[in-house]
């Protein structure tokens, strides 16, 4: 394929993956329609997604790629906890408050919680430019915060606080991976840590949900919203980011990837009927020029 082509295919995937993981909010609102639990929600989306993750897995070492280190096994699986497990499961416990724009708005920030984890684990210099950067995606998320409290029902607080412990684990899981997936691999850490979240959170299920067949009585719409959860919204976004980033690299990504909260308020507002206002658009063109700012500055971490 020409190199041209090769690009634009990239760049087309890393959109379509950035729009489809961005609707994972509306589709756990949808199903939150339905009387459904955050636990119960989040089981069935891994138990819908595991068999996918394992034919992942399957595909990244077909072939043949040497075994992995008792180090980095031990890597994967505590990174697969902190990611894809806790990360997920405070994220569902914030939509049970919030709106899904809001949501993904808070959590497009995690690269300022990178900058800053990286300033305090590694001592890397934070830099006037990186201040700046910081404070216009924190204004951002300040207008949409308060913006939602005045006009939203529910405990915006609590859900916003629960959305920005996602995303500060979620930068916490970023970090740690930077430096797995060069031995590794992309697409075969991806599936481990995977793998890892799912028996996790069917483990948490079993321990916190006095009535274990409770999910098997759902409705039928919160199996379907599940399984698409699963498909479009987990596991097609981690081969499209993979390739897309492999084809166009990580910096060109991070910019088309900031279509990702911007089709979350119109998703939103689609299917969920979550106004689009004046404030809502500023408070997202603040966060996107701050966190577009650091990523394409490429800070390491």
């Amino acid at each position: 394929m020409p190199e041209r082509q090769q690009r634009i295919s990239g760049a087309l995937m890393v959109v379509v993956a950035a729009i489809a993981f961005s609707g994972k909010a509306v589709i756990i609102k949808l199903a939150y329609r339905h009387g459904v639990d955050a636990v119960t929600l989040l089981t069935l989306r891994m138990i819908c997604a595991a068999p996918l993750f394992a034919i992942l897995a399957w595909w990244a070492v077909r072939a043949g790629v040497p075994t992995l280190s008792g180090q980095d096994l031990r890597g994967v699986l505590a990174l697969g906890l902190v990611g894809y497990y806790l990360a997920s499961y405070f994220d569902f416990l914030g939509l049970l408050h919030i709106t899904a724009a809001l949501e993904r708005l808070i959590l497009f920030i995690h690269p300022t919680f990178v900058l800053i984890l990286s300033a305090v684990l590694f001592r890397r210099p934070i830099t006037s430019h990186d201040v700046v950067a910081v404070l216009l995606s924190y204004l951002g998320i300040g207008l949409v915060f308060g913006h939602d409290v005045m006009t939203q029902p529910g405990n915006v607080a609590l859900g916003s606080f629960w959305v920005l412990l996602s995303a500060l684990f979620y930068a916490t899981y970023l970090i740690g991976s930077g430096r797995l997936v060069g031995r590794v691999g992309s697409l075969r850490f991806a599936s481990y840590a995977g793998l890892i979240s799912c028996a996790a959170v069917i483990l948490h299920y079993l321990v916190v949900t006095p009535d274990a067949a409770l999910i098997a009585r759902q409705p039928a719409a919160v199996y379907w919203l599940a399984l698409l959860m699963a498909v479009v919204s987990t596991v097609l976004p981690i081969v499209l980011t993979s390739e897309g980033i492999r084809r166009i690299g990580a910096s060109h990504a991070s910019i088309m990837g900031s279509v990702g909260p911007i089709a979350t308020i119109f998703l939103g507002f689609a299917f969920l009927g979550e106004p689009i206002t004046a404030i809502q658009l500023a408070g997202c063109g603040l966060v996107l020029a701050g966190v577009l700012s650091i990523s394409i500055k490429g800070r390491p971490g």
